[in-house]
């Protein structure tokens, strides 16, 4: 393209002097070239789009890859409070089965006291009926022998309900002990999974990347030669109508040579075009009333409409986040283009306020912008807010001016986290900064 720049360039020199035709059949040249150039154009971004359905795989396993990180996330935060949960029973069961221990050794103590106190009485039940003593002292006798097999009896029973009650606890910790376990190893299972998943993400990020960073370079090659070639017929426009205006200038100085030769002529008639002229300003100032009426009927039927419509949004709005600004609106955009909001830095998870009282009219996931939110506020007014790592509001749910409607993030294939934040009236871009209190 740069040949084809150099055909009018020459004319630069000496405009008041070009000849008007001459120009012209520059700039129609010129106009054709720039043609050719926007086929070109037209022709490359034909390419891109039959590259976007590759691109779009790689956006759709973005969203894929992300939703998965969330997942799993959650459950490893699950599995985190199910271990606590599981240890916490199992250090109690610990302590029970030590109590119980305790229990059963001062069991077994009573037991082996008994047992021992009897042998050292050398008393039993047919010593004492064989001795031949006083029946009196052998039914006391009988009678204390009666009372110690009882109270062994009980301290038996006792130590085998102690037994048992033992063998439920190390049961039930050996069951706590395999859960434990279990949870250790299934939150180290999600934690490899999170790890891939995050890897993945980066490849997909990667690969999106690499195919923007090639459409930037053809669309910025081709941009900058329509740029040159549109001054160039700038320019030539500029000559022209330089040109176009000497003649007018030359045809205007004829026109007062002749309007001085006819202005004997009309002095003849000045008086019947005085009293034609003040008919005609009488009937223009019935005309400009009853338009004036009209107006003011119609401006008043505007402004019930704009009340009907909502209060939309006035200047020094609230900002949605603070922050630094990394990108301000009508500036470029790496990818190419122009940014059309703000991006503002913040921190993963940070609150996202909304500018003004509304309506939520969009919730969701869109490629490019990861988890989205478009608030309605009246008088076509909308704002517009992206990248969010999650979404706290629904359609169709009323806001108001301060309400956290999203928690910032790097959703929609971003790398930092960032609030990217648009504001449009009547479905045009408009500067944020101009509408954010100072």
């Amino acid at each position: 393209m740069a040949v084809c720049l150099g055909l009018s360039l020459c004319g630069g020199a000496g405009t008041s002097f070009a000849n008007p035709d001459d120009i012209a059949a520059r700039q129609s040249q010129a106009q054709r070239q720039r043609e050719d150039l926007r086929g070109r154009i037209q022709s490359v971004q034909k390419e891109l789009d039959a590259r976007e359905a590759d691109r779009k795989e790689a956006a759709d396993a973005l969203k894929v890859s992300e939703t998965a990180i969330s997942q799993t996330s959650r459950r490893i935060a699950e599995l985190a409070a199910e271990l606590k949960k599981a240890q916490s029973e199992l250090t109690e069961l610990q302590r029970q089965i030590t109590r119980q221990q305790r229990t059963l050794s001062v069991r077994r103590d009573e037991l082996s006291d008994q047992l021992r106190r009897q042998y050292s009485s050398g008393l039993s039940p047919w010593s004492a009926l064989l001795s031949g003593d006083d029946p009196q002292e052998l039914g006391r006798n009988l009678a204390y022998l009666d009372y110690v097999s009882k109270a062994r009896a009980d301290t038996v029973t006792a130590l085998k309900q102690d037994i048992e009650r033992l063998a439920q606890l190390e049961a039930r910790a050996d069951i706590r002990q395999k859960d434990v376990a279990r949870l250790v190893s299934e939150t180290a299972q999600q934690k490899d999974a999170l790890e891939a998943q995050k890897k993945e993400r980066a490849t997909v990020l990667a690969r999106i990347e690499g195919q923007m960073q090639a459409q930037r370079t053809e669309s910025a090659r081709l941009g900058q030669d329509e740029k040159r070639l549109s001054g160039l017929i700038t320019d030539l426009e500029g000559q022209l109508k330089a040109a176009q205006q000497a003649a007018a200038e030359a045809e205007r100085r004829a026109l007062e040579a002749r309007k001085i030769e006819l202005a004997r002529k009309e002095k003849a008639q000045r008086e019947a075009e005085e009293a034609r002229r003040v008919a005609e300003a009488d009937k223009r100032r019935q005309a400009a009333e009853q338009t004036t009426q009209a107006e003011g009927t119609t401006q008043a039927d505007s402004d019930t409409a704009s009340l009907a419509a909502g209060k939309g949004l006035s200047k020094s709005v609230r900002w949605p986040i603070r922050g630094t600004i990394m990108a301000r609106f009508g500036t470029d955009r790496p990818e190419g283009g122009v940014w059309r909001g703000i991006l503002v830095r913040a921190d993963s998870g940070a609150a996202v306020q909304v500018v003004g009282n509304g309506t939520v009219v969009y919730s969701n996931w869109l490629r490019g912008f990861g988890n989205l939110l478009i608030v309605d506020h009246g008088q076509e007014y909308l704002s517009v807010y992206a990248y969010n790592q999650s979404l706290l509001k629904q359609v169709g749910d009323a806001v108001r001016a301060g309400d956290t409607v999203a928690l910032a993030g790097s959703t929609g294939g971003q790398v930092d986290s960032a609030l990217y934040f648009e504001i449009r009236h009547r479905g045009v871009a408009v500067d944020p900064i101009a509408y954010l209190a100072r």
